[in-house]
C-alpha cells in the first residue's frame, strides 16, 4: 500500500518531468479516484510546488513558496555549475565553510572535496550525503527542524547552532533580487542564513542572472553586505554598472567557462 506522502512526491515528480498535465490523465496514469488526485494536487498547490488550473495542473513556482528540492535542482543546472566553480577560487585548503541548504550551494559542494582538508558545516540534507564520509573533511551538520520543500534543517535549534560555530567562508543563494535587495520566501529561512552570515567571516552570493528584478515576500539583505556575489553572464550591462555603483563587489561568471571576470 503506497503512503499518501510517497503517492504525492510520484505525482510531482510526474508532472515535473511533463511540464503540465490533465487531471482525466492523472487519474488513469496513477488508478486512483479523481477526489483523491484533487486532494493530492491541493496539498501540493499549497507547499507551491504544482498550480492547479482549470481541469489541468502544472509545475509553477510562486513568489511565496519554494518549489521541491528535487525540482530546484533541475532549474538553471549549467548556471549553478558555472557558479559552483568560480566559488572555488575563494576557497583554500584548512579552511571552514558553511553551505546554506540553497540547491546552488548543493552544486559547490563535490567542488569542495577537490580542496581537502577542509572542515564542512551545513544545514542541507543533500550536501550531507556528499561529503559525510570523505576522508579529509570534517564535517558538521547543523540540526534542527527537517523541512521536506528545503531538504534541510531549520528553525530555533539550527540557527542556535550556527550562533555557536564560526567559519571562514558562507557559500549561499537567494530566491530573488530587486535593487541591490536579495530576497528570500520563507521566514525561518531566512533567519537560518542571517545566522550564517554572522558567523561567517567571508560571505560569498551566488546568483543566477534571471533571479534579478524580481521580489519574494522576506528580505534576506543588502547585496553589499557580502564580500563577492557571484553573478552569471545574463544579467545586463547597466545592471551590473549600477550594481558596481552602488558598492556591491560583483563578479561576473562566465557559463559557458570555468573562469570568473571581475
Amino acid at each position: 500500500m503506497i503512503k499518501a506522502d510517497e503517492r504525492r512526491e510520484e505525482i510531482a515528480n510526474y508532472v515535473i518531468k511533463l511540464g503540465q498535465v490533465r487531471i482525466d490523465d492523472l487519474v488513469e496514469h496513477f488508478g486512483v479516484s479523481r477526489m483523491t488526485i484533487h486532494r493530492h494536487i491541493d496539498q501540493l498547490a499549497q507547499q507551491g510546488v504544482l498550480r492547479k488550473l482549470h481541469g489541468a495542473v502544472t509545475v509553477q513556482p510562486s513568489g511565496i513558496y519554494e518549489s521541491t528540492f528535487r525540482y530546484r535542482m533541475t532549474v538553471g543546472r549549467a548556471e549553478k555549475d558555472a557558479l559552483a566553480r568560480a566559488a572555488m577560487k575563494f576557497i583554500e585548503p584548512g579552511q571552514v565553510v558553511m553551505l546554506d541548504d540553497s540547491t546552488t550551494a548543493n552544486a559547490a559542494a563535490p567542488l569542495l572535496l577537490d580542496i581537502k582538508p577542509l572542515t564542512v558545516i551545513t544545514n542541507s540534507m543533500s550536501t550531507a550525503e556528499l561529503v559525510a564520509h570523505v576522508e579529509n573533511v570534517d564535517f558538521i551538520c547543523l540540526g534542527g527542524q527537517y523541512h521536506h520543500t528545503y531538504n534541510a534543517y531549520i528553525g530555533i535549534i539550527c540557527e542556535n547552532s550556527i550562533s555557536r560555530l564560526r567559519a571562514d567562508v558562507l557559500i549561499c543563494s537567494a530566491s530573488a533580487i530587486s535593487g541591490t535587495t536579495a530576497f528570500i520566501q520563507d521566514q525561518q529561512v531566512v533567519r537560518v542564513k542571517q545566522a550564517m552570515m554572522a558567523s561567517c567571516t567571508k560571505r560569498l552570493l551566488l546568483l543566477d542572472h534571471a533571479k534579478f528584478d524580481k521580489v519574494a515576500l522576506h528580505v534576506f539583505g543588502d547585496l553589499t553586505a557580502f564580500d563577492a556575489v557571484l553573478v552569471t553572464d545574463g544579467i545586463s550591462d547597466i545592471a551590473s554598472k549600477q550594481l558596481q555603483q552602488a558598492g556591491v563587489r560583483l563578479h561576473i561568471v562566465r557559463t559557458g567557462h570555468h573562469e570568473s571576470i571581475g
